[in-house]
C-alpha cells in the first residue's frame, strides 16, 4: 500500500522533508543561540558595570579610543569649560522627560571633551526650564566620569534629522558638534556620576556597551526561532496528511470507488474508465452482451425484411396463375 513513496513524485516529496526538517530546526537553534548570547552579553556588561564603578579612574588618553573594554571606565581629565553650553533635549530618566546638560571641556591636548554635567525635567524649548540650567565653573577644573562611545542614529532618543533650535544638539557625537564648534572634539564623551553633578541637576547613568542590551533585536532572535520551530512541524503535519490521502485514494480505487473530482470532471458522453481489475472485467463483459444484442437485433431485422420482400412475390404469382 506504501509503494507509492517509492515513485519519482514522492521522492522529490520525500527529500523535501528531509532536507527541511534538519534546516528549519537548525535555523531555529541558530537563533536561539543568538539570543541567548545576548542574553548572556547583557549580564556580563552590568557586572562590567559594577566592577568599573569601583576601578580607579585613569587618564583619558589611556582609554581612546573607546572599545568594549574602555566602555564605561571611570576617565579623567583635566581642562577649562566652554562658557556656551548645549542642550540635548528629549532625554528620559526614570520615565519622566527632559534634556541633558552637556558642556565642552578644552583639555590641555587642545581638544574638546564632551562633558554630560547632568539631567533636567521639563522642555528644552522652554525658557523657564532653560533657566535652571546652572553655569559651568571657572578656571580650570579637572573632571572624572564614565567614559562612553560617541551615540549614532541607532542610539535611543536621538534627533538625527535636525531641526532644532540654536543651542540645541541631538546627538553626542564628534560628527555633530564638529560642525558647531571651531575646534577639534575627541570621539568620545563621559557624564559624571552622583555627587559631582552641580546643583539641581541629576546624573545620567552609563549607558551599556552597544549591543549588548536586551533590545528590540535580542526578541527578534527569540520570535525567529519560534518561526522556525514551527515551520518544521508545519513541513512534517503536511508530510502525513498527503500520505494519508494517498492512502486513502489507493483504497478507494481498490474498492472501485472513483474520486469525485474525477467524476465531475468528465463530458457528459463520455464513460469514465475505472483501473480496478474488476471494472475493467465488468465492463468487457457488458461490452460482449451489448455485441450480442446487436447482432440478435440486427439478425431480426433481415429476416423480417425478407420475410416483407417474399410476401410481396407471391401474391403476384397467385394472381397470374388465376387469370385465364
Amino acid at each position: 500500500m506504501y509503494r507509492f513513496l517509492l515513485t519519482p513524485r514522492w521522492w522529490g516529496i520525500n527529500l523535501f522533508v528531509v532536507l527541511g526538517v534538519p534546516f528549519c530546526l537548525f535555523m531555529g537553534s541558530w537563533q536561539l543561540g543568538r539570543f541567548e548570547t545576548r542574553v548572556e552579553s547583557h549580564q556580563e556588561a552590568k557586572r562590567d558595570q559594577d566592577i568599573h564603578a569601583s576601578q580607579k579612574a585613569q587618564p583619558l588618553e589611556r582609554l581612546l579610543p573607546v572599545t568594549k573594554v574602555t566602555w564605561g571606565r571611570p576617565a579623567t581629565a583635566t581642562g577649562r569649560y566652554e562658557d556656551d553650553q548645549l542642550l540635548v533635549p528629549d532625554r528620559r530618566l526614570d520615565e519622566k522627560s527632559g534634556f541633558y546638560v552637556l558642556t565642552l571641556l578644552r583639555t590641555d591636548a587642545g581638544k574638546a571633551l564632551p562633558v554630560v554635567r547632568g539631567w533636567l525635567p521639563g522642555d528644552a524649548d522652554n525658557a523657564s526650564d532653560r533657566a535652571r540650567v546652572p553655569a559651568p565653573p571657572r578656571g580650570e577644573v579637572t573632571v572624572t566620569g564614565a567614559l562612553q562611545a560617541s551615540e549614532n542614529q541607532g542610539t535611543g532618543g536621538v534627533h538625527a534629522n535636525g531641526g532644532l533650535s540654536e543651542g540645541q544638539v541631538g546627538m553626542i557625537s564628534a560628527a555633530s558638534l564638529v560642525n558647531l564648534v571651531p575646534y577639534p572634539v575627541h570621539n568620545a564623551w563621559i557624564t559624571l556620576p552622583e555627587g559631582e553633578t552641580p546643583g539641581g541637576l541629576r546624573a545620567v547613568p552609563a549607558a551599556a556597551v552597544e549591543g549588548s542590551g536586551l533590545d528590540l533585536k535580542a526578541f527578534q532572535n527569540l520570535g525567529y526561532t519560534g518561526e522556525w520551530f514551527v515551520f518544521a512541524g508545519f513541513v512534517l503535519f503536511m508530510w502525513f496528511r498527503l500520505v494519508r490521502r494517498e492512502v486513502e485514494s489507493q483504497r478507494d480505487l481498490a474498492l472501485g470507488l472513483l474520486p469525485e473530482q474525477a467524476e465531475s470532471s468528465a463530458s457528459p458522453g463520455e464513460q469514465q474508465a475505472d483501473p480496478s481489475p474488476e471494472s475493467a472485467a465488468s465492463a468487457q463483459q457488458g461490452a460482449e452482451r451489448g455485441a450480442e444484442r446487436d447482432a440478435e437485433q440486427g439478425a431480426e431485422r433481415g429476416a423480417g425484411q425478407a420475410r416483407e420482400q417474399t410476401e410481396p412475390s407471391q401474391e403476384q404469382a397467385e394472381s397470374t396463375a388465376a387469370r385465364p
